[in-house]
């Protein structure tokens, strides 16, 4: 017997394809099990792909999300779902980067959350975005994104 609470999801457990863009890649969020507990989770997508809005070429990424839920957990099957919705998607890396923190923001409410964005290099420069709701809950233990600054053969 199904659980009530996760018959709204929309992908786990089902057949699904790739969102067309991430506007269209829908989100499911379930129930947090310890709401009244502050702590601490990590998805980490080392091959994130996006398109250069002018050239059309691909871009890559090692994105970080941290958050600290509120009420909502993420499900992690849409979240990859939508995280692939990128490849189709033109964006500056500022823009892919703060968006995906913005739409899991407005979606999780989480009580904190935070995104690196550490792009590989364009044009030899490599460009890492970072965006974050605030302070972290006292108390909390955040640990470091653990990702180096790009380096090249160097």
């Amino acid at each position: 017997m199904t659980d009530k609470k996760y018959e709204g999801l929309t992908q786990l457990g089902k057949d699904t394809v790739m969102p067309p863009s991430p506007d269209e890649a829908k989100l499911d969020a379930v129930p947090n099990p310890r709401p009244n507990s502050d702590y601490f989770v990590r998805f980490t997508c080392p091959e994130f792909t996006s398109l250069c809005p002018v050239t059309g070429q691909p871009d890559f990424a090692h994105i970080v999300i941290d958050y600290v839920p509120g009420d909502l957990l993420v499900e992690s099957k849409s979240l990859k779902l939508y995280m692939h919705s990128f490849r189709n998607h033109a964006g500056f890396h500022e823009d892919c980067t703060v968006g995906i923190g913005e739409r899991l923001v407005a979606e999780l409410k989480p009580k904190w959350l935070r995104v690196g964005g550490y792009w590989y290099p364009r044009g030899g420069i490599p460009i890492d975005v970072f965006y974050q709701t605030g302070d972290a809950p006292e108390g909390v233990w955040i640990p470091d994104q653990g990702v180096p600054t790009y380096r090249g053969r160097g």
